[in-house]
């Protein structure tokens, strides 16, 4: 990891401190793709790496003919793959958006994903592209044992995702974005489905932290004691293991998980352990994500108030 220095400004890219990345988002704004092939293929050996530039660039792509005009003129797997990544996007705009024009999208969407999955048989992001898409068709099959609500969804598609990656962080992260209120969730379902995802999962694994992701999704604003939740034992317990078994390894990896970083820096503020979330801060550098921030209001002010309250440097003040 290479996060750097805090220098009084963040940088809210979600390449951060991938600088190939970085490089392939400029050349995508600019209409080129070469650079994008190059990120895709150097990280096909890292499913979680790969799953990352691939929406990275699509969200610069998705504005533009880039993905069609580079699948028509080079129609490589990764090429498939961006497509299918860009079609996808444009697909949950739409549908967010209540735009007529979704269900023609949604069926876009699929078929650049089966496209992907048959130019790519053995790496999981096209099927995780797929599960994205899932919140759009309302999948019913049913609940393994071990769940209290038993909510029905895309069970036998996110297992057809773990045969090939097990511990697949944006597959699980779809997965339990199905069960989410705001997309149709019954009640307390991403609760019990985080749980058992987060159970299963390696202490270590940064899948940990999926039970903070649904508690920062169902946070209500309006509600008066909601800031303290995080200050009940089991929250405050799921922050302090993730911050002693997974936070220890962010150090090794290949770049900087900004998104989780800040889930955990945010869940040890709220918790009151201060100390804990400065060393959170201080590994991620000047790297910023929206998320967790912007369920609390306008995300860099919510970002400059924590960093504060750990007696870091803010912007303006270095």
């Amino acid at each position: 990891m290479t996060a750097g220095a805090f220098e009084g400004h963040y940088v809210w890219h979600p390449a951060a401190d991938d600088r190939e990345l970085a490089h392939a988002c400029v050349d995508v704004r600019a209409g080129r793709y070469f650079s994008a092939y190059e990120a895709l293929r150097d990280a096909r050996a890292d499913f979680g790496l790969l799953a990352h530039r691939s929406l990275v660039l699509a969200s610069e792509a998705a504005d533009s003919d880039l993905a069609e005009r580079w699948l028509a003129e080079e129609p490589s797997p990764q090429a498939a793959l961006l497509w299918a990544r860009v079609a996808a996007l444009r697909a949950l705009r739409a549908a967010d958006a209540h735009d007529q024009r979704a269900g023609a999208l949604l069926r876009i969407a699929v078929a650049a994903s089966e496209r992907a999955v048959r130019l790519s048989p053995q790496d999981p992001t096209p099927w995780v592209n797929k599960l994205a898409l899932t919140r759009l068709q309302r999948w019913c099959d049913p609940a393994p044992q071990g769940l209290l609500t038993a909510p029905p969804g895309p069970w036998s598609l996110f297992l057809r995702v773990l045969r090939l990656d097990p511990w697949h962080r944006e597959a699980h992260h779809r997965f339990l974005a199905f069960f989410f209120a705001r997309n149709g969730g019954a009640p307390n379902a991403a609760w019990d489905v985080a749980a058992f995802l987060a159970q299963r999962a390696p202490a270590a694994s940064v899948l940990r932290l999926l039970p903070l992701v649904a508690l920062v999704d169902d946070h209500d604003r309006s509600s008066p004691l909601a800031d303290h939740v995080w200050e009940q034992p089991q929250w405050r317990a799921t922050a302090l293991a993730a911050y002693q078994h997974w936070f220890p390894d962010v150090a090794n990896h290949r770049r900087t998980p900004v998104l989780d970083l800040s889930y955990l820096a945010h869940a040890l503020l709220m918790a009151k352990r201060e100390l804990e979330a400065r060393a959170v801060f201080t590994a991620m550098g000047p790297y910023a994500s929206r998320m967790p921030w912007s369920a609390f209001g306008d995300p860099e002010e919510q970002l400059t108030k924590a960093r504060r309250l750990c007696g870091l440097p803010v912007p303006g003040t270095t």
